[in-house]
């Protein structure tokens, strides 16, 4: 008996080949995708968290500017005042939190008919070290 032309064994081996690539492509696919999902609830929570502070500062800002003199503190936020020389006015100085490792930094300045902004950026509140504790091949 002359066998020819392609066998079942051959294109069982061929089809079980396809389906692990397709069951593999399909794997990635969801694991890219939980991850972009994470990445993407991580920065909507830092915005969220950003603009909430940023209201607050704002409201911080105007009760500052409603106020006789600079209160120590207003809802909640710490208010360190001062006069600045260069300005030739007063500055008041306060930090508003948006994520357990960011703070948005106010800075302001007093004027009798106003206020103007001095700094207002978001800033780290942890340090930065670099990472020492991996080995490094020191040649040969």
């Amino acid at each position: 008996m002359d066998r020819s032309g392609i066998g079942i064994g051959s294109t069982s081996l061929i089809l079980i080949f396809i389906v692990l690539c397709l069951a593999l492509f399909a794997f990635i696919s969801y694991t890219s995708a939980e991850n972009d999902m994470a990445l993407a609830q991580a920065e909507a929570a830092l915005i969220k968290g950003y603009y909430e502070a940023d209201a607050l500062s704002e409201r911080v800002a105007a009760g500052i500017l409603a106020a006789e003199t600079i209160p120590t503190s207003l809802f909640g936020v710490e208010i360190t005042s001062q006069w600045d020389a260069s300005e030739a006015a007063q500055t008041a100085e306060f930090y508003s939190t948006v994520s357990d490792r960011k703070e948005l930094h106010a800075k302001i300045a007093i004027y009798d008919d106003g206020y103007e902004v001095l700094a207002w950026r978001m800033r780290d509140t942890e340090e930065w070290r670099p990472d020492t504790n991996r080995p490094v091949w020191p040649g040969e």
